[in-house]
Parts: C-alpha cells; structure tokens; sequence
C-alpha cells in the first residue's frame, strides 16, 4: 500500500498573536541576510490572519501581496512596514 503525505503548512499552526509574533521573531533570528526567508515568513503569516483581509487593511491588492510576499518575492520595505502593522505586529531591534 502507497504511503499518503500531505504539505506541511506552518500558517495551519498560527492560531493566536502570540503565535506569529514567535514564528516571526524566529525567522528574524533564522534569516541572517535573505531578505526573501522574511517576506516568505510574513507571507505565512498573512495567510494564517486572512490574505483579503489583508488586503483591506493595506490598501494593496491580494494578488500583489501574495507575489511580494513569497518565498520569490522581493517587497519594497514600505510594503513590509504595511503588512507588519496590518498583522498586528512590531518589528524589534537589539544588539548584536
């Protein structure tokens, strides 16, 4: 008998704040310089939080969001401040 597999999907995962606010942190920590692991991450996010609410809330389109924030795709940096806040969330610094 063939063995059955699925996708694993980490937005599946994300149900609270809290839990976004760590996979986040996470892939900020994880990233080192690949801007696109981050725009990737936030995308999972969105996805978890609703891509056309999204939307709304950015004022950018759900199609545009979904191609810049992919594992391909590569933001404008005010696009990310949009979708952070969007999301709820707050973007940290701390010494290295």
């Amino acid at each position: 008998m063939a063995e059955k597999f699925t996708k694993y999907d980490s937005a599946e995962y994300l149900k609270t704040d809290a839990d976004m606010a760590a996979y986040l942190d996470a892939c900020l920590q994880e990233a080192g310089d690949d801007p696109a692991f981050i725009a990737h991450a936030l995308g999972v996010i969105a996805r978890a939080r609703g891509m056309s609410q999204l939307a709304r809330d950015t004022g950018l389109a759900r199609e545009n969001l979904y191609k810049a924030l992919s594992a391909e795709g590569n933001p404008e940096f005010g696009t990310i401040l949009k979708v952070v806040k969007a999301l709820g969330l707050k973007l940290h610094a701390e010494p290295a």
